[in-house]
Protein backbone atom coordinates (compact mmCIF):
# COMPACT_ATOMS: atom_id res chain seq x y z
CA UNK A 1 0.00 0.00 0.00
CA UNK A 2 1.25 3.47 -0.89
CA UNK A 3 1.87 5.72 2.08
CA UNK A 4 -0.31 8.79 2.28
CA UNK A 5 0.96 12.29 3.01
CA UNK A 6 -0.43 15.79 2.76
CA UNK A 7 0.77 15.77 -0.88
CA UNK A 8 -1.41 12.76 -1.76
CA UNK A 9 -4.40 13.45 -3.98
CA UNK A 10 -7.87 13.43 -2.48
CA UNK A 11 -8.75 10.45 -4.66
CA UNK A 12 -5.77 8.51 -3.30
CA UNK A 13 -6.92 9.33 0.22
CA UNK A 14 -10.48 8.29 -0.56
CA UNK A 15 -9.25 4.94 -1.88
CA UNK A 16 -7.63 4.19 1.49
CA UNK A 17 -10.78 5.23 3.33
CA UNK A 18 -12.77 2.77 1.21
CA UNK A 19 -10.23 0.03 1.90
CA UNK A 20 -10.54 0.74 5.61
CA UNK A 21 -14.34 0.56 5.54
CA UNK A 22 -14.12 -2.71 3.63
CA UNK A 23 -11.84 -4.19 6.31
CA UNK A 24 -14.30 -3.16 9.02
CA UNK A 25 -17.14 -4.66 7.00
CA UNK A 26 -15.42 -8.06 6.99
CA UNK A 27 -15.28 -7.98 10.79
CA UNK A 28 -18.90 -6.92 11.18
CA UNK A 29 -20.28 -9.54 8.80
CA UNK A 30 -18.42 -12.29 10.66
CA UNK A 31 -19.41 -11.08 14.12
CA UNK A 32 -21.72 -13.16 16.30
CA UNK A 33 -20.83 -11.60 19.65
CA UNK A 34 -22.79 -8.52 20.68
CA UNK A 35 -21.70 -8.48 24.29
CA UNK A 36 -20.29 -5.31 25.82
CA UNK A 37 -16.53 -4.95 26.04
CA UNK A 38 -16.56 -4.21 29.78
CA UNK A 39 -14.03 -1.43 29.24
CA UNK A 40 -16.35 1.52 28.61
CA UNK A 41 -20.08 2.12 28.86
CA UNK A 42 -21.95 1.24 25.64
CA UNK A 43 -18.77 -0.13 23.99
CA UNK A 44 -19.26 -3.54 22.38
CA UNK A 45 -16.57 -6.17 22.00
CA UNK A 46 -16.94 -5.92 18.23
CA UNK A 47 -16.18 -2.18 18.40
CA UNK A 48 -12.64 -3.10 19.41
CA UNK A 49 -12.30 -5.72 16.67
CA UNK A 50 -13.56 -3.26 14.06
CA UNK A 51 -11.15 -0.62 15.32
CA UNK A 52 -8.19 -3.03 15.12
CA UNK A 53 -9.04 -3.86 11.50
CA UNK A 54 -9.27 -0.15 10.64
CA UNK A 55 -5.99 0.71 12.36
CA UNK A 56 -4.16 -2.00 10.46
CA UNK A 57 -5.09 -0.39 7.15
CA UNK A 58 -4.66 3.22 8.22
CA UNK A 59 -1.36 2.80 10.01
CA UNK A 60 -0.18 0.76 7.03
CA UNK A 61 -0.88 3.83 4.94
CA UNK A 62 1.20 5.94 7.31
CA UNK A 63 -1.52 8.18 8.70
CA UNK A 64 -2.33 9.20 12.24
CA UNK A 65 -5.71 8.13 13.56
CA UNK A 66 -8.21 9.68 15.94
CA UNK A 67 -10.69 6.92 16.74
CA UNK A 68 -13.58 6.75 19.14
CA UNK A 69 -12.23 3.41 20.37
CA UNK A 70 -8.43 3.86 20.53
CA UNK A 71 -8.14 7.65 20.84
CA UNK A 72 -5.09 9.15 19.10
CA UNK A 73 -2.39 6.99 17.54
CA UNK A 74 0.41 7.84 15.11
CA UNK A 75 2.11 11.15 14.33
CA UNK A 76 0.22 14.12 12.93
CA UNK A 77 2.82 16.64 11.78
CA UNK A 78 2.60 19.50 9.29
CA UNK A 79 3.08 17.18 6.29
CA UNK A 80 0.95 14.33 7.62
CA UNK A 81 -2.65 13.24 7.44
CA UNK A 82 -4.93 12.18 10.25
CA UNK A 83 -8.05 10.07 9.76
CA UNK A 84 -10.90 10.63 12.19
CA UNK A 85 -12.91 7.42 12.43
CA UNK A 86 -15.87 5.83 14.08
CA UNK A 87 -15.47 2.17 13.13
CA UNK A 88 -19.08 1.44 14.09
CA UNK A 89 -21.48 4.34 14.39
CA UNK A 90 -24.89 3.12 15.51
CA UNK A 91 -23.58 0.06 17.32
CA UNK A 92 -26.81 -0.37 19.27
CA UNK A 93 -28.73 -0.49 15.99
CA UNK A 94 -26.29 -3.11 14.76
CA UNK A 95 -26.61 -5.17 17.93
CA UNK A 96 -30.39 -5.25 17.59
CA UNK A 97 -30.49 -5.93 13.86
CA UNK A 98 -31.61 -2.46 12.81
CA UNK A 99 -29.99 -2.00 9.36
CA UNK A 100 -28.75 1.53 9.94
CA UNK A 101 -25.15 1.62 11.18
CA UNK A 102 -21.98 2.85 9.60
CA UNK A 103 -18.26 3.25 9.39
CA UNK A 104 -17.45 6.96 9.15
CA UNK A 105 -14.02 8.30 8.17
CA UNK A 106 -12.71 11.79 7.47
CA UNK A 107 -9.11 12.55 6.48
CA UNK A 108 -7.75 15.90 7.57
CA UNK A 109 -4.48 17.75 7.25
CA UNK A 110 -3.37 20.87 9.09
CA UNK A 111 -5.43 23.00 6.69
CA UNK A 112 -8.72 21.15 7.11
CA UNK A 113 -10.84 18.34 5.70
CA UNK A 114 -9.65 16.45 2.61
CA UNK A 115 -11.94 13.44 2.08
CA UNK A 116 -14.88 11.87 3.87
CA UNK A 117 -16.65 8.53 3.58
CA UNK A 118 -19.70 7.10 5.33
CA UNK A 119 -20.61 3.48 4.58
CA UNK A 120 -23.86 1.89 5.69
CA UNK A 121 -22.37 -1.41 6.80
CA UNK A 122 -25.76 -3.13 6.70
CA UNK A 123 -25.58 -2.61 2.93
CA UNK A 124 -21.91 -2.21 2.03
CA UNK A 125 -22.70 -0.99 -1.45
CA UNK A 126 -24.47 2.02 0.09
CA UNK A 127 -21.77 4.72 0.34
CA UNK A 128 -21.70 8.47 0.76
CA UNK A 129 -18.47 10.33 0.05
CA UNK A 130 -16.96 13.72 -0.66
CA UNK A 131 -13.62 15.33 -1.34
CA UNK A 132 -12.75 18.94 -0.65
CA UNK A 133 -13.73 20.92 -3.74
CA UNK A 134 -14.74 17.74 -5.56
CA UNK A 135 -18.43 17.41 -4.76
CA UNK A 136 -20.44 14.90 -2.75
CA UNK A 137 -21.81 11.60 -4.02
CA UNK A 138 -24.18 8.83 -2.97
CA UNK A 139 -23.25 5.64 -4.77
CA UNK A 140 -21.72 7.73 -7.55
CA UNK A 141 -24.67 10.12 -7.98
CA UNK A 142 -24.12 13.78 -7.10
CA UNK A 143 -25.91 14.78 -3.91
CA UNK A 144 -28.08 17.86 -3.42
CA UNK A 145 -30.20 18.87 -0.41
CA UNK A 146 -33.88 19.66 -0.65
CA UNK A 147 -35.13 23.22 -1.04
CA UNK A 148 -37.24 23.14 2.10
CA UNK A 149 -37.50 26.49 3.91
CA UNK A 150 -40.58 25.97 6.10
CA UNK A 151 -40.44 24.02 9.34
CA UNK A 152 -44.05 22.93 8.94
CA UNK A 153 -43.07 21.13 5.73
CA UNK A 154 -39.79 19.70 6.99
CA UNK A 155 -38.86 16.17 7.95
CA UNK A 156 -36.31 16.67 10.73
CA UNK A 157 -33.89 14.06 12.02
CA UNK A 158 -32.97 14.25 15.69
CA UNK A 159 -30.54 12.75 18.16
CA UNK A 160 -31.70 12.95 21.76
CA UNK A 161 -35.05 14.10 23.07
CA UNK A 162 -36.31 17.69 22.85
CA UNK A 163 -38.14 19.08 25.87
CA UNK A 164 -41.12 20.23 23.84
CA UNK A 165 -43.08 19.25 20.76
CA UNK A 166 -41.89 21.42 17.89
CA UNK A 167 -43.95 22.34 14.85
CA UNK A 168 -41.99 20.43 12.25
CA UNK A 169 -43.85 18.40 9.66
CA UNK A 170 -42.43 15.08 10.89
CA UNK A 171 -39.34 13.87 12.71
CA UNK A 172 -37.11 10.81 12.63
CA UNK A 173 -34.75 9.43 15.28
CA UNK A 174 -32.69 6.92 13.32
CA UNK A 175 -29.77 6.27 15.67
CA UNK A 176 -26.61 6.70 13.61
CA UNK A 177 -25.51 10.34 13.41
CA UNK A 178 -23.06 9.91 10.53
CA UNK A 179 -25.70 8.36 8.28
CA UNK A 180 -28.48 10.62 9.54
CA UNK A 181 -26.59 13.78 8.56
CA UNK A 182 -25.86 12.37 5.10
CA UNK A 183 -29.60 12.15 4.51
CA UNK A 184 -29.80 15.95 4.71
CA UNK A 185 -27.04 16.29 2.12
CA UNK A 186 -28.93 13.87 -0.12
CA UNK A 187 -32.32 15.59 0.16
CA UNK A 188 -33.97 12.65 1.93
CA UNK A 189 -34.67 14.59 5.13
CA UNK A 190 -34.59 18.36 5.44
CA UNK A 191 -32.70 18.98 8.67
CA UNK A 192 -30.98 17.26 11.57
CA UNK A 193 -30.63 18.52 15.14
CA UNK A 194 -28.32 17.18 17.83
CA UNK A 195 -30.07 17.55 21.17
CA UNK A 196 -27.06 15.96 22.89
CA UNK A 197 -23.40 16.29 21.89
CA UNK A 198 -21.21 14.10 19.70
CA UNK A 199 -17.56 13.24 19.23
CA UNK A 200 -15.81 14.46 16.11
CA UNK A 201 -15.80 10.92 14.66
CA UNK A 202 -19.62 10.93 14.63
CA UNK A 203 -20.06 13.95 12.38
CA UNK A 204 -16.92 15.15 10.61
CA UNK A 205 -17.13 13.01 7.45
CA UNK A 206 -20.81 13.91 7.12
CA UNK A 207 -20.11 17.62 7.59
CA UNK A 208 -17.68 17.51 4.66
CA UNK A 209 -20.32 15.68 2.63
CA UNK A 210 -22.86 18.38 3.51
CA UNK A 211 -20.38 21.11 2.62
CA UNK A 212 -19.73 19.65 -0.80
CA UNK A 213 -23.41 18.91 -1.46
CA UNK A 214 -24.44 22.47 -0.60
CA UNK A 215 -26.29 21.75 2.66
CA UNK A 216 -26.05 24.25 5.51
CA UNK A 217 -24.57 23.52 8.92
CA UNK A 218 -23.49 25.19 12.13
CA UNK A 219 -22.13 24.16 15.49
CA UNK A 220 -24.58 25.11 18.23
CA UNK A 221 -22.09 27.34 20.05
CA UNK A 222 -20.23 28.48 16.94
CA UNK A 223 -17.19 26.34 17.65
CA UNK A 224 -14.89 24.74 15.07
CA UNK A 225 -16.04 21.31 13.98
CA UNK A 226 -12.47 19.99 13.63
CA UNK A 227 -11.03 18.93 16.97
CA UNK A 228 -8.04 16.74 17.73
CA UNK A 229 -8.81 16.03 21.37
CA UNK A 230 -10.66 12.79 22.08
CA UNK A 231 -12.60 14.28 24.98
CA UNK A 232 -14.01 17.27 23.11
CA UNK A 233 -17.65 17.25 22.01
CA UNK A 234 -19.66 19.34 19.59
CA UNK A 235 -23.34 19.88 18.73
CA UNK A 236 -23.99 19.84 14.96
CA UNK A 237 -27.10 21.33 13.39
CA UNK A 238 -27.69 20.72 9.69
CA UNK A 239 -30.35 21.90 7.24
CA UNK A 240 -31.11 22.00 3.56
CA UNK A 241 -31.34 25.79 3.27
CA UNK A 242 -30.14 28.88 5.17
CA UNK A 243 -33.75 29.73 6.05
CA UNK A 244 -34.42 26.32 7.57
CA UNK A 245 -31.06 26.31 9.36
CA UNK A 246 -31.96 29.54 11.16
CA UNK A 247 -35.23 27.99 12.32
CA UNK A 248 -33.81 24.69 13.55
CA UNK A 249 -30.95 26.50 15.30
CA UNK A 250 -33.57 28.41 17.28
CA UNK A 251 -35.15 25.09 18.19
CA UNK A 252 -31.84 23.80 19.51
CA UNK A 253 -31.31 27.05 21.42
CA UNK A 254 -34.62 26.37 23.18
CA UNK A 255 -33.90 22.64 23.48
Amino acid sequence: MARLTKASSNQEILAVLNETADAVGVVLRANKNWSLSGLRDTQYAVDLLADAAALEVLHGAGVAVLSEESEITGVFGDDDLCVVIDPLDGSTNASRGVPWYATALCAIDKNGMRAGLVVNQAMQSDRYWATAGGGAFHNGVAMRPSRCVELSEAIVGISGIPKQRHRWGQFRALGAAALDICLVADGVIDAWIDFNTHGVWDYLASILICQEAGAQFVEHQGRDFIVQEHSHRRTPIVAATPELLAIVKQIRDQK
